[in-house]
This record gives C-alpha cells, sequence and structure tokens, in this order.
C-alpha cells in the first residue's frame, strides 16, 4: 500500500506541473552539427592585431609597426571601458594613464631582444564584468604573453572607488604588480566592464 500511494503521488505531481517548466531554449542554438568543423581554442586569426617587425634598414617601418600597436591597445582599452564607463574616465585615462601605457609597451619592445625577428601581437578580447584583464601583448611564435595590463576596480572606505591601471611583464613571471596609476569614479559602484 505504502508503494502505491508513493507511485501515484509521483504520477499526480508529474502530471500537475506537465508543461510548467520548459528548459531554455538558448541551449539548442549553440549545438553544432556533426558536418560543421569544430573551432580551435587558441586565439584566432581574426581576434588578434598581429604587428610583424622585418628586418629592413628601414626605421620607418619599425616605427609604424610600434604605432600599429599603441594604436590597437588604444582602442581595445575602450572597448573594454564600455559606453558607460568610457566617456567618465577618458580625458583622465588619455592624458595620463595611456602615455604610461605606451612607455611601457616600448620600454618591454626593446627589452625583449631580437626585436626584428619577433611577430607579436595583441588580445582583443578584453575581460568583463569585473575581471582585470586589458590586453596581453604575446609573441605569436612562442605563444607566450611578453606584457599584461590589466585595471582593478578598488574600494577605498571614505574615498570610494577607483580604477587602479597595472601592468605584470614575463621577466617576473607575471607576478609583480608595476602600477600605472588611479582613476577616481564615484563613491557608487562601478558599473560592469564592456556595459
Amino acid at each position: 500500500m505504502k508503494q502505491w500511494l508513493q507511485k501515484m503521488l509521483i504520477v499526480s505531481v508529474a502530471l500537475l506541473t506537465f508543461g510548467v517548466i520548459s528548459p531554455g531554449h538558448d541551449i539548442w542554438l549553440h549545438l553544432q552539427d556533426k558536418d560543421e568543423p569544430k573551432q580551435a581554442n587558441g586565439p584566432s586569426s581574426e581576434t588578434d592585431y598581429r604587428i610583424s617587425f622585418s628586418d629592413s634598414q628601414d626605421s620607418g617601418q619599425r616605427e609604424t609597426s610600434e604605432k600599429e600597436l599603441v594604436t590597437s591597445a588604444k582602442e581595445i582599452s575602450y572597448t573594454k571601458f564600455g559606453s558607460k564607463i568610457g566617456p567618465v574616465i577618458a580625458d583622465e585615462f588619455d592624458d595620463v594613464i595611456f602615455p604610461k601605457i605606451e612607455l611601457a609597451i616600448q620600454e618591454t619592445l626593446k627589452t625583449t631582444g631580437d626585436l626584428h625577428k619577433r611577430r607579436l601581437a595583441i588580445s582583443e578580447r578584453p575581460a568583463g564584468n569585473y575581471s582585470e584583464k586589458i590586453f596581453h601583448v604575446y609573441d605569436m611564435n612562442d605563444r607566450k604573453d611578453l606584457i599584461r595590463f590589466h585595471v582593478r576596480t578598488e574600494k577605498r572606505p571614505q574615498d570610494g572607488y577607483f580604477f587602479n591601471f597595472h601592468y605584470h611583464t614575463s621577466e617576473d613571471e607575471f607576478i609583480a604588480h608595476h602600477s600605472i596609476g588611479d582613476i577616481y569614479w564615484s563613491k557608487n559602484t562601478p558599473p560592469k566592464w564592456l556595459s
């Protein structure tokens, strides 16, 4: 009798809730057919800015490539900031923070050695939500990062929220924080990145 009552209860609950709870249909959109090729997990050629330094005597070619790298870095930074944070901190970022980022990139490129043999790229996808990553400069041959630029949201008691810009280098295995500077937001919580 006890088993019979238990089975009837399960069947009645199943019939009463039939059609009320349905799975999200977004899961079906991301499935691939068996005939479609799967994409690799590594950085793809469409999502990276590639900078190659040639072995030519013309230093103008090298400067142009360095300028392209710096221009890409600025574009990616503003992508990270999004439409809510970007307009608020744009002036201070352009005047104070970005010249230091540019200097850090140039000094890192000088210290890497054999610059004319390296093929450098800059990652295009900054991290969203509250993650720190802005962009990484890496060697395409080795697939190893040379320098990583991050921004961290800090809440200081009685002062409010600040954006702390810093970078890590491969020389110390990305352990040390090399500070670039801080930008004050306000006492209110800042929006998420990429918003």
